[in-house]
Parts: C-alpha cells; sequence; structure tokens
C-alpha cells in the first residue's frame, strides 16, 4: 500500500548516509547488497526470459558490487552471463570486492564488450553516485548499445544520469527498466531523467523505515495522500458562497479566450462562483460566450478597488490574456490581502522588477501562487534559471523562498514549491496537456482551490495533479477548451 514514506524523493548523497546509518544500525551492508543484486537478477529473468545473454557491465563502486551479486544469481540460474569491467577489478574496495571475489565470473574490459543480437545489458557501472562527467570508454559504449537498440535494465540509475538533477553527465543509457532500491532519486522523476530510467521498479532490500524517515526530507513526488486531507469536504448544508467566489481578470475584447477558458475550469473545479472582471468593452463579447460564469466590467484600479470591497471577493486569477502589463502591475498592489494566482502576463509584467512582485507578495497577508513555465521563470528569476548546478526542484525551492509564493515550475515534470522547503514533482501529465491555453486551464483549477479555502500549497499541488488527470480523460488531439471541460473536482 502506498504510504507517504513511499513518495519520497531521496537524494543520493542522502541515501549513502541512510546506507551508512543502516551499517550503524547493525544491519551488514553486504547484505544489502545481496538482496539488491539478486532483485536485479529477479526482474532480468522475469521481464527477458527469452535473453540469449545477460551481459553485466560492472563499475568499481557498489553499483558494480550490486552487478557481480546480479551476475552470479544469474550464472546459478542457468542463464548465460558475460561481464564487462570499467577499470581494473584489483582497485575495487569492500562489499563490492567481496561481491566480485564471490561471483565466480572473469571480469572483461568495458571497452571490448560489443553488442549483439539477443543481449540484454544490465548496467551496474555508475548508478546514483555519478558527479562528474562519463569517461570516454563508457560513452563509445552507451554509443554502440544505443545504436544495436539493445534492451538495458539499469541499476539503481541508468550509468550517466545525475540522481540529484536527473540530466546526463555527457551520455547516459536509455534503459527500458530501471531497478532502485528503498526510494526514488529525484533523477528518476524529473526530466529527460523520467525518460532516461524506462519503467522504474523500487526494491525493499531491508532498510528500516525507521531510517528512511528520519533522512527523507521534504521533497516527494506529487501524489493525492499529500493533499486530500486539506481539500474541501463535501457538506449538504452549503450554498455558493460558501463553496467560494473566484475573481477571474480578463483581456480586451479580442482576448477574452484565455479568461474564459480558466473561468470554465475553476467551475468545473468546484468553486461556487466564478466571475470575469473584464473591461466594459469586452462585456458584449463574454455576454454571447457564457453562461455558467458571470461576468462584471473593470476596467482600473478603481474599479478594481470598489470590487475589493465586497468581502466575499477573496480568490482572484490574474494574468491569462490580460495583456496590459503595467495595469497588472496595479492590480497585484491591490491584491496583497487576497489569495491570488499570477500566470502568464502578470509574472512577464514584473520581468524588468521581480524584487517588485516579491515584496509585494512577502508583505501581504494573501498566499500568491505564482505558475511560471520555462521562460517565465527565466524572467523572474534569470539568476537560478541559468545556473546549471542545480536541479529543477532545487530552482523551485529557491525561488518560492525568494519570492515568498508557492511556485507551481511547469513542465513535463513540473515542480510545487513551497517557502517553507517543502516540493513535490508531478508525474500524471500526459503530453497532450502541451498545447496552447493549457496553463489557463491550471490556474483556474488553482484558484477554485484557492477561493474553496485549501491552503495555497496544497491547492497548487492538487491543481497540478487535477489537470494530468484531466488530460487523460480529454485524451489525445485534445485543445484547452475540451480540457477545461474535462475538469473534475477531486472525488
Amino acid at each position: 500500500m502506498k504510504s507517504l514514506l513511499n513518495l519520497s524523493l531521496i537524494d543520493p548523497a542522502v541515501m549513502a548516509r541512510i546506507d551508512a546509518a543502516s551499517g550503524q544500525s547493525g544491519i551488514p551492508l553486504y547484505d544489502l547488497m545481496e538482496r539488491a543484486g539478486q532483485a536485479v537478477a529477479a526482474s532480468a529473468l522475469r521481464y527477458y526470459p527469452d535473453a540469449l545473454r545477460f551481459v553485466v557491465l560492472c563499475g568499481g563502486g557498489n553499483n558494480g558490487g550490486d552487478g557481480y551479486v546480479a551476475a552470479r544469481s544469474l550464472v546459478q540460474s542457468g542463464a548465460t552471463v558475460a561481464v564487462h569491467h570499467l577499470g581494473h577489478v584489483t582497485a575495487m574496495k569492500g562489499d563490492a570486492r567481496t561481491a566480485f571475489e564471490g561471483s565466480g565470473v572473469t571480469a572483461l574490459p568495458l571497452g571490448d564488450y560489443v553488442p549483439m543480437a539477443g543481449d540484454v545489458v544490465i548496467d551496474a557501472v555508475f548508478g546514483a553516485g555519478l558527479s562528474r562527467e562519463v569517461p570516454s570508454e563508457l560513452r563509445r559504449v552507451i554509443d554502440a548499445v544505443t545504436q544495436a537498440a539493445v534492451p538495458v535494465l539499469a541499476v539503481d540509475l541508468p550509468s550517466g544520469l545525475c540522481g540529484r538533477r536527473g540530466v546526463p553527465l555527457g551520455a547516459s543509457f536509455k534503459a527500458e527498466r530501471t531497478v532502485t532500491f528503498m526510494a526514488r532519486k529525484p533523477g528518476h522523476l524529473l526530466m529527460p531523467g523520467r525518460e532516461l530510467c524506462g519503467t522504474l521498479e523500487v526494491f525493499d532490500i531491508g532498510i528500516p523505515s525507521r531510517i528512511l524517515a528520519a533522512h527523507a526530507g521534504s521533497v516527494a513526488e506529487n501524489d493525492p495522500l499529500v493533499w486530500r486531507d486539506a481539500l474541501p469536504r463535501s457538506e449538504m448544508e452549503t450554498h455558493k458562497f460558501r463553496r467560494g467566489h473566484l475573481t477571474v481578470f480578463s483581456g480586451p475584447p479580442h482576448a477574452t479566450g484565455a479568461s474564459r477558458m480558466t473561468a470554465i475550469a475553476a467551475l468545473k473545479a468546484g468553486a461556487g462562483i466564478v466571475t470575469i472582471a473584464a473591461p466594459k468593452q469586452a462585456l458584449d463579447v463574454l455576454s454571447v460566450t457564457l453562461t455558467a460564469v458571470m461576468s462584471s466590467g473593470l476596467d482600473d484600479a478603481d474599479d478594481l478597488r470598489h470590487w475589493l470591497d465586497d468581502k466575499r471577493h477573496g480568490a482572484f486569477v490574474l494574468g491569462p490574456g490580460f495583456g496590459d502589463v503595467e495595469k497588472a502591475r496595479q492590480f497585484v498592489s491591490l491584491l496583497g490581502d487576497k489569495v491570488v494566482v499570477l500566470d502568464a502576463d502578470a509574472i512577464t509584467a514584473f520581468k524588468d522588477c521581480p524584487e517588485t512582485l516579491f515584496d509585494r507578495v512577502i508583505s501581504g497577508a494573501g498566499k500568491f501562487v505564482l505558475t511560471p513555465h520555462e521562460g517565465e521563470f527565466a524572467r523572474l528569476f534569470p539568476d537560478l534559471a541559468a545556473d546549471t548546478s542545480l536541479s529543477k526542484i532545487e530552482k523551485a525551492q529557491t525561488a518560492s523562498a525568494r519570492s515568498g509564493a508557492v511556485l507551481v515550475y511547469k513542465g513535463a515534470d513540473t515542480v510545487i514549491a513551497a517557502p517553507d522547503g517543502r516540493a513535490l514533482v508531478n508525474t500524471n501529465a500526459p503530453s497532450s496537456l502541451a498545447t496552447a491555453g493549457s496553463g489557463d486551464v491550471l490556474a483556474g483549477i488553482i484558484g477554485a482551490l484557492l477561493a474553496q479555502g485549501t491552503p495555497a500549497f496544497e491547492a497548487a499541488a492538487a491543481g497540478v495533479w487535477l489537470h494530468g488527470e484531466a488530460g487523460s480523460r480529454a485524451g489525445a488531439g485534445m485543445t484547452a477548451q475540451d480540457l477545461a471541460h474535462a475538469v473534475r473536482p477531486f472525488a
């Protein structure tokens, strides 16, 4: 059964500390290696029963030790096995050397491996611990395996893939399957790592849960287990205002489509009332295109001040199709004590003065959610965007802490981060979400949850997940309009 601990993403350096803590608790580390190698062999036999030969590629560290245990187990099962080693086996130490000496196999040089039809490669060269570019000898083997289309089963992580950032270090195997142990690393979920890992299996090799929990930290996969208890509960005795009134700001008459999709998605996500606040000249367009969504004329900051006099107006979405960046800055300055989703034009409006936005977010009593895609993130946080030493998770965490807002750093691997350091990586989004207007729908879902009283971080995380579910429901070839109508509240 899935648990919050199962959702944790553990940095490779932290995983090394977990291994050390296990040894200090009295668990022989070689026993962990033995179980890991056995798990790899079992996966290989289960998923590649017709392999003519298993080729185990080993490095000199503990990942290589796992590979030697797997090789011995495969030989004992009657499989044909070849082992190739990076470097000199005489340099192996500790448990990895014990595994090599107990394997009974002869290791050939890594560079001698020539892929053949019927091979299945078991990649146990580096795993998650690599922090430098792969050596040229391994790069040549990666190229040869890729060219030959030989299936790869990776141990812990495909060699060459950074376990913290999810990016190749010069080159990386593209695995069909990856077997990891106890917990996933960020690199298993961040792109392009998620694609390079293929199907991921997590094996319990016997490290106590108390040790994992003590080191787990605040980064996890986005899942209903994290936020479902924070969502509003359906009650028989309710009314539309209790379910929340969301205001969505619109742009001029020719640009109302984005706000309409935002508003429809918000209604579908459970907001009791959704009003599009638009320039008065856009009301005719809106009146003939809206039914359940209300519309109201709102031209300038004075109109907004009057709108805010009604205390039922507490949640807002600003940005989709808005257009007027100067007016966006004025509106943000008036919304400091509200809950607000800032998207698209409302983010771009502060590209030359991000500190002005951050001052407003941090000083205000409300809760802001920023939803930048890659380009918008770079406009607000150019230094973070350019820093290749940071993972997407680390960039989002730093940006959230700097701005004071909950951050939804969008993409195929959307990261949701809170100023207190919590972060989630989303995995349920289909590729069909990469369509114009998809972000407008997401802003509406998050806005609806905020309007219903959901805390900002949980509203953002739930909104991203519900957005992914709607994308799967709408199917391939969908438009953003289809997506908006496919939104459903969490059941």
